[in-house]
């Protein structure tokens, strides 16, 4: 499981490699609750406001999606035990309106940042463009602790491949160690 997750990762990196070349957007997104976060596109990934030195599962659902639906009480759980070091924003992009979104987000106890795709249509376009999303849900981006993406995904993970992929992506990243001066043999 651990190869199949740094081979996609990999793979999921050259998704956003364009960016080198693309203006990056500032953009926003507000939640069910009204509180708006400010969002910077960055060469790796997404400055989200607020959010910096956490792990972000970004995931796009859908409120008549059975995977998408099978997969909130992981959230819910994930969001639970990780709650100092994870952010899971859900943007729902079936259709429903902020209101709509938000009794969804009630009814399914849902303990994180839960938006309608009307309160966010920059980021859905920026993200439609950059990781080439082409609507399949759920999708999930994820980002390690810098804002950088590491991994992008469609369809759905099961709990114990989020929970690998957070423990990955919490890690701090050590700057390489210059090599040590080859000694003369005696």
């Amino acid at each position: 499981m651990r190869k199949l997750l740094t081979t996609l990762m990999l793979l999921s990196l050259t998704f956003f490699a364009q960016a080198k070349e693309m203006t990056l957007p500032q953009m926003s997104m507000t939640d069910i609750t009204g509180k708006t976060y400010k969002v910077t596109g960055t060469a790796q990934g997404l400055d989200i406001e607020g959010l910096k030195g956490k792990v972000v599962f970004l995931e796009f659902f859908g409120h008549n999606c059975p995977p998408c639906l099978a997969s909130i009480p992981h959230l819910i759980d994930l969001q639970k035990k990780h709650k100092d070091n994870l952010a899971v924003i859900s943007i729902e992009v079936q259709g429903f309106n902020n209101a709509q979104t938000a009794a969804f987000a009630k009814e399914k106890g849902m303990n994180y940042i839960v938006i309608s795709e009307e309160k966010a249509p920059e980021l859905v376009n920026y993200i439609q463009q950059r990781a080439q999303w082409k609507g399949s849900i759920p999708f999930l981006v994820a980002m390690d602790t810098k804002g950088d993406v590491q991994f992008v995904q469609a369809g759905m993970l099961p709990e114990s491949s989020l929970e690998e992929l957070i423990g990955q992506l919490s890690k701090p990243t050590q700057p390489e160690k210059p090599a040590k001066p080859a000694t003369p043999s005696k």
